[in-house]
């Protein structure tokens, strides 16, 4: 249950960094970028953890 949650969450946050490099280079925030980019990051390798775990014959 809560890791459809977390990959729905960590899908919702690529989305937007993608939205954001996108963007115009004057429009584009780099302190936003690092931020979604880095909790991506930490998302997906917690998804990744787990999958591992779960799925570790």
């Amino acid at each position: 249950m809560y890791i459809g949650i977390i990959a729905l969450i960590t899908s919702a946050i690529w989305f937007v960094a993608i939205q954001e490099f996108f963007k115009p280079e004057k429009n584009q925030s780099n302190r936003k970028i690092i931020t979604l980019t880095s909790a991506g990051s930490l998302l997906t390798l917690a998804l990744i953890v787990y999958l591992f775990q779960k799925f570790n014959y």
